[in-house]
């Protein structure tokens, strides 16, 4: 609630919020767009925050670098975007890396009461 307040408090003081209003009334057809871009971001922060309180940070990374790898390969097979041999070379070793974390990677113990 403070860094809502915060960044309300800015955009009035620098006046920028006139000019979202005034975007929004020369575009109306945005509005809907904003409030689905705006739930799906607080949606997708509480899986975050969700994740990591169930499961801890470093699961959360693995899951994050997960997606963001298919994300590029997805880009790659679905919409012909190129990777460089470099690029190429870099997806490799994540691809390896989570191959390699989900056989050999430390096991959840559970914990004690």
């Amino acid at each position: 609630a403070v860094v809502s307040t915060q960044s309300t408090g800015w955009l009035i003081v620098s006046g920028e919020i006139w000019q979202g209003v005034s975007f929004c009334s020369r575009h109306p057809q945005i509005v809907p767009e904003i409030i689905t871009f705006s739930l799906a971001s607080a949606l997708g922060q509480n899986f975050i925050y969700i994740t990591v309180t169930e499961f801890g940070p470093l699961v959360c990374s693995i899951i994050t670098t997960t997606r963001k790898f298919f994300t590029i390969l997805g880009s790659v097979i679905f919409f012909g975007n190129a990777l460089l041999g470099r690029q190429w070379i870099g997806t490799i070793v994540v691809f390896a890396g989570l191959a390699l974390d989900s056989i050999y990677g430390k096991t959840h113990k559970p914990i004690k009461a």
